[in-house]
């Protein structure tokens, strides 16, 4: 039985009756159809699609790849949906409005606002689409000869649970030390990554081609896989996420390479990539690249040259610090608003030449007066001060317990 909504689906050329129950000996019994969930499907699910050549040819799985956000179709892609074929697809997203080129359905190309928005009203697109989430066509390609975000970095999660769902939630295992997360990807890799900061003179097209005829073409990179776009990379500052972000070509590269040979072709095409940029790289619109690089080899630098950055990172910040405290320290005192401490350090001369600083103590202690000492009387205690009393006015002190009129007796 069908439902209410559903629809028939007929191939080209196909007949349909209908009869009122009565049996015809010469057809067959018949065999029950059960239909496919088809609640399940989502438009951000990477294994839903395929990417075809402009021909609408089925790409071979070849030496080019893309990042998972860029399995779901992009801001400037062409969507196919296959004639003759019956589709519910779920379009709840974090945007309000996901924007393609053009749609191909049911038989029919709509390239144009005016189209896609015809095709709306019809009966057919709310038993196809479904969900938060509107399509809009806008029939213009990508403006910029060095490529164009795909834009789908907003429902990345979407994309990454639909995809991991199919194995088990949990990214394999990589078989590298300080493996890479490129940008726009799910999982971590093995293999290469470079970066590339370009001029407006940088065309994505021609250095694909380059690359794919120069260096994938070559029997020793047989193994390798290369995805290469232009993406945004979000710009931070000691460490903190600003809402900008920086325009860059990634280039990614992957091999097919086992145990500890794992990602050592990619590693090595990455570097002919570097001296590639470094003799025509001006020629080629690109101002400089940066290489990262994981392999499955215990002496693989990568892992080093992270620790390096980071004490490097460490050393500057902290003398950006010193610097910047000691600027405000020596602003302020200029202004006034602040008064550093006389300090006096104490020199060994000062020392040497201290007329009160004690005589070295000798192993005898020290003398008790009041203890078997002959008193001096008076008049002999008098000018034996009077004797050593110096002329600089220096101070000195009696001795309340000495009592001169107690030594008479």
């Amino acid at each position: 039985y069908l439902p209410l909504n559903g629809e028939l689906v007929l191939a080209s050329g196909a007949g349909f009756t209908a009869f009122d129950g009565s049996w015809d000996p010469g057809c067959d019994s018949g065999a029950t159809v059960r239909f496919a969930d088809a609640e399940h499907h989502a438009w951000f699910d990477p294994t839903l699609w395929q990417a075809v050549s402009p021909s609408r040819e089925l790409e071979p799985g070849g030496h080019i790849f893309s990042v998972d956000e860029e399995r779901v179709p992009c801001h400037y892609d062409d969507v196919i949906f296959q004639p003759e074929t019956s589709f519910r697809v779920n379009v709840d997203s974090s945007r309000r409005v996901i924007h393609l080129r053009s749609i191909s359905l049911m038989g029919q190309e709509l390239s144009s606002p005016e189209a896609w928005a015809g095709y709306l009203r019809g009966p057919s697109a709310p038993l196809q689409f479904h969900g938060n989430g509107t399509l809009q066509v806008t029939g213009t390609s990508c403006p910029d000869k060095s490529g164009c975000a795909c834009g789908n970095t907003p429902d990345r999660h979407r994309i990454c649970t639909a995809l991991l769902g199919a194995s088990g939630r949990q990214c394999p295992a990589p078989a590298c030390r300080s493996p890479l997360q490129p940008l726009g990807h799910c999982c971590r890799v093995c293999g290469a990554t470079i970066s590339l900061d370009f001029t407006p003179d940088f065309d994505l097209q021609k250095y694909r081609d380059r690359l794919v005829q120069a260096l994938l073409s070559q029997p020793k990179y047989a193994g390798v896989r290369m995805a290469i776009s232009k993406v945004h990379k979000a710009r931070t500052f000691l460490g903190v996420i600003s809402r900008s972000s920086t325009p860059l070509i990634q280039t990614v590269l992957i091999d097919d390479k086992v145990g500890a040979q794992t990602g050592t072709a990619a590693e090595q095409m990455a570097a002919d990539i570097i001296e590639d940029i470094a003799q025509h790289g001006e020629a080629l619109g690109i101002s400089s690249g940066k290489m990262e690089v994981a392999t499955g080899s215990t002496f693989s630098g990568q892992a080093g040259s992270h620790a390096l950055s980071r004490i490097t990172v460490g050393m500057v910040l902290g003398l950006l610090f010193g610097l910047l405290l000691l600027g405000g320290i020596l602003f302020l005192y200029g202004k006034g608003k602040l008064r550093l401490p006389a300090l006096r350090l104490p020199r060994p001369w000062d020392r040497a030449e201290d007329p009160a600083a004690p005589a070295p103590a000798s192993d005898k202690g020290f003398d008790n007066p009041m203890f078997d000492v002959e008193l001096p009387s008076v008049d002999a205690g008098e000018e034996t001060l009077q004797e050593m009393a110096p002329t600089d006015h220096q101070v000195f002190y009696l001795n309340p317990l000495y009592d001169a009129s107690e030594t008479e007796t």
